[in-house]
């Protein structure tokens, strides 16, 4: 078991506080980004997708009707 004598003793991790806090804080930034980024892709696949269809809908209609 692990004891600390203070709240630095326990933020320095026995020096390794940098290396433990910032791997803690990349991986907190990463799981908080990635799924506003998926919210994101998803929308603009969506968009995407309904546009693509609209068009090959017009020229559907234009090569039916010519």
């Amino acid at each position: 078991m692990i004891y600390w004598n203070s709240v630095g003793d326990f933020l320095a991790m026995g020096g390794y506080g940098v290396y433990v806090w910032g791997s803690f804080g990349v991986t907190a930034l990463v799981m908080a980004v990635e799924p506003i980024l998926v919210v994101r892709q998803r929308k603009n696949t969506i968009a995407r997708l309904k546009r693509q269809l609209r068009a090959e809908e017009r020229a559907a209609t234009r090569s039916t009707t010519a």
